[in-house]
């Protein structure tokens, strides 16, 4: 458990909760990790199709939960109603954790539009009387320039 809060702190993926068959490293924050330099790659024309460069698409970020209790893992952000009145469904919560470095919860999670919803508060439903607020934050919540790690 506690590797798994380092890891969540430092915004590291583990794959399969923050990444699924539709996640790209793009969407992950992790461009850098595709070649430039090759013309070809296995992977590559699958990474140009239009639905993975839409804008909009789920990006992984961090979430500063409001209050002392951790969102579900799974739990989804929703903003505003659909025409059928239902809520719009952002995204998701992958991994959630309670930080003790930070003394309170962290998550992770995918949204849509992710990097450039910093700073909104989300809404999780989370029973049919409860809702969950959370502040979109950048995916590492703890010593983001890696100063710890060169001391």
């Amino acid at each position: 458990e506690a590797m798994h809060v380092l890891r969540a702190e430092k915004g590291f993926i583990i794959v399969g909760d923050e990444t699924d068959g539709t996640v790209t490293p793009h969407d992950l924050g992790m461009g850098w990790i595709v070649s430039r330099k090759k013309d070809d790659f296995i992977g590559k024309r699958g990474l140009e199709r239009s639905h993975l460069t839409a804008p909009g698409r789920k990006e992984l970020v961090g979430l500063a939960v409001d209050g002392p209790r951790r969102l579900p893992d799974g739990a989804h952000a929703v903003e505003g109603r659909r025409a059928d009145a239902k809520p719009a469904m952002l995204g998701h919560v992958t991994s959630s954790y309670d930080s003790p470095t930070l003394g309170r919860p962290i998550a992770l999670g995918l949204i849509a539009g992710g990097r450039g919803r910093m700073g909104q508060v989300l809404e999780f439903p989370v029973s049919g009387t409860e809702t969950m607020r959370a502040t979109v934050v950048d995916p590492c919540v703890y010593d983001p320039d890696g100063g710890r790690l060169h001391a």
